[in-house]
């Protein structure tokens, strides 16, 4: 089969699809085949659509084929196209988080949250208008539940840390994880000898390490053989990388709490500083060699990670009076 190089068949009837958010490599959605039926987990935004679509032509499938649309949550890099994908796939059920059902449902909010972060500019560049989902087609996921893709289960589990609307789906066939956000970014610039590096993402605004910390311990239960990333790829080596997350959710923690008092601008500034040299270090000890290269590969991550830390200090701050 001549395949798309945007299009990459994986294992077991898993493919992953670059939506090219950002560019190559950065964006990741996946479609799981079985028996003729599909499920598409997270979608991208509006613009990787039509590569979403193209990827089930380019696989002989119909749009009625599709069962289900799983975002793992409502952030708009993983759901920003769920509307305009759901409007070309007449017999799929969007399945979410119960938080994150009403965003889905009626947009407005979810546009105006990502407005305040990214300007009017980046949105119109980077999302366009987001569609609203008729609130028949939405089914909320439990808090452990299965779904059947033509026999073959998808165990939904909701897995708060990085969104308190996140879930990932367990896939037994291929022994994998889509964890969304929850595990984390491994950008493949990154790769070394010693294999992929990986980071937690702490992006706005329900970053909370301590569930954090018991949804990766969760994630590890069933002894997955990979982890689906939408940013970005498949990554093995999952007790190591896992080991990796843990190790630097307790970093930032210990980052950040000394800053919790400065001034906003001078706050942003000492998180994205104190980030910068946490992930330099890691990086140093992963064996890559250009080191300032890496790091201007994390600038956009900085930053968000900068602002979702500082969200949780004023949250923490806020509970301790």
């Amino acid at each position: 089969m001549n395949l798309p190089d945007w299009l990459v068949p994986l294992s077991d009837g898993v493919f992953q699809i670059d939506t090219f958010f950002h560019g190559d490599h950065f964006d990741a959605a996946y479609l799981i085949v079985e028996q003729g039926r599909a499920a598409f987990v997270d979608t991208g935004t509006n613009h990787g659509v039509p590569r979403l679509l193209a990827a089930l032509d380019a696989l002989g499938l119909a749009a009625e084929a599709v069962d289900w649309v799983i975002p793992t949550h409502v952030h708009l890099d993983h759901a920003g196209g769920v509307g305009l994908l759901m409007r070309a796939l007449p017999a799929a059920t969007l399945v979410v988080h119960p938080r994150g059902a009403r965003h889905l449902i009626d947009p407005t909010a979810l546009f105006q949250g990502a407005l305040a972060v990214y300007g009017a500019t980046a949105m119109a560049r980077d999302y366009g208008v987001l569609l609203p989902v008729a609130a028949h087609r939405v089914r909320e996921a439990g808090a452990d539940e299965t779904l059947p893709l033509a026999g073959r289960p998808l165990r939904l589990l909701d897995t708060p840390g990085h969104a308190r609307h996140h879930l990932c789906v367990w896939d037994a066939a291929s022994g994998g994880w889509f964890t969304g956000d929850t595990f984390g970014l491994s950008y493949r610039c990154h790769d070394t000898a010693a294999g992929p590096w990986i980071l937690p993402t702490s992006s706005p605004v329900q970053f909370e390490p301590d569930a954090l910390h018991r949804s990766l311990d969760r994630l590890l239960e069933t002894t997955p053989r990979w982890m689906y990333l939408t940013h970005f790829g498949r990554v093995g080596d999952v007790p190591r990388l896992a080991g990796l997350l843990h190790e630097q959710i307790d970093a930032m923690v210990a980052l950040a709490r000394p800053l919790a008092a400065l001034p906003a601008t001078e706050r942003h500034a000492a998180l994205k500083q104190a980030l910068a040299e946490l992930y330099r270090a890691q990086l140093q000890r992963h064996g890559l060699p250009d080191l300032d290269q890496g790091l201007r590969a994390l600038k956009v991550d900085i930053e968000l990670n900068a602002q979702g830390l500082a969200v949780w200090l004023d949250r923490e701050r806020g509970a301790a009076r």
